[in-house]
């Protein structure tokens, strides 16, 4: 008796335990993703700008519910296809991150659809000390004469905010968005629409130029009147002096000007007077 009660117990827990393997490898199977796909990643890192080769792409696994969205998976369908956004080294590929089909590489691949890209020269300090660097925002700062007449002096020298928030493309002939060092460069590449294109030629063309770097999360424009030297020195303006009186002609002022008053008569000079006597008479004549 004792021993048949010993083999029931045995096999219910040669069951349970089975029971419980099976279990367990069920969850098991369930955590372990299903299907685990073969997607297109980075096989070295790639700058933006550049055209994609064969050795610069490979296969890769990756779990089927965390693949990206818009991932690759045919190496041959992005082969030649410019790079809009950096990549590293064993980075998922999508199409987000790739120029349209056909674009060439290079710069004009990271243009934005209806803006251009211009070039303008600097130097250490109105580059920002070499903190300009591609992906950064910077404005734009003009400093000219204002119109002042032919005799302007350097009191109506002017400084001006033209252009706010515009993105650094390229500095000297770099476009890689990686390296946050410094660089100092004798010119920065922006990109701009057609109409700021415009400005910013006009401006470099009547003045000097002067780039302030922004931070890259602040959209709020940076309004102002521009500074002046009286501004500057808190000087208030010059009275404007009134207009000079106009030189009237001779024939205009014998008109305006009233008839002078008629002046009183003035004696006339003596005459000389001749006096006779005529015995008890005397007269007298004057000549």
């Amino acid at each position: 008796m004792k021993n048949q009660r010993a083999w029931i117990m045995m096999g219910l827990a040669i069951l349970l335990g089975v029971g419980a393997v099976l279990l367990a490898s069920r969850w098991l199977l369930r955590q372990t993703p299903g299907a685990r796909g073969r997607i297109v990643v980075a096989a070295a890192d790639v700058n933006l700008g550049q055209r994609l080769t064969p050795e610069m792409l490979k296969l890769a696994e990756w779990p089927a519910d965390s693949r990206p969205a818009g991932a690759l998976t045919e190496p041959a369908r992005v082969n030649g296809r410019v790079l809009k956004a950096s990549i590293l080294r064993g980075e998922p590929l999508t199409e987000a991150k790739l120029a349209p089909a056909g674009t060439l590489g290079g710069l004009s691949a990271l243009i934005t659809e209806g803006k251009r890209a211009i070039t303008v020269r600097v130097n250490d300090v109105v580059g920002v000390a070499g903190f300009a660097l591609p992906g950064n925002f910077v404005d734009i700062i003009v400093h000219t004469q204002a119109d002042g007449g032919a005799g302007q002096t350097r009191d109506h020298a002017i400084s001006k905010i033209v252009l706010e928030r515009i993105l650094v493309l390229a500095v000297a002939q770099e476009v890689s968005r990686d390296d946050t060092k410094p660089r100092v460069v004798n010119a920065v590449t922006l990109e701009v629409t057609p109409e700021q294109a415009e400005m910013l030629d006009l401006a470099r063309g009547i003045g000097s130029l002067s780039l302030v770097l922004r931070n890259q999360i602040d959209p709020r424009p940076g309004t102002t009147g521009g500074a002046t030297r009286g501004s500057l020195l808190g000087e208030r303006a010059a009275p404007v002096p009134a207009p000079l009186p106009v030189a009237a002609s001779p024939a205009t002022q014998a008109v305006a000007s009233p008839r002078p008053a008629l002046q009183a008569a003035t004696p006339a000079a003596p005459l000389h007077c001749i006096g006779t006597i005529d015995g008890m008479r005397s007269s007298r004549e004057c000549l």
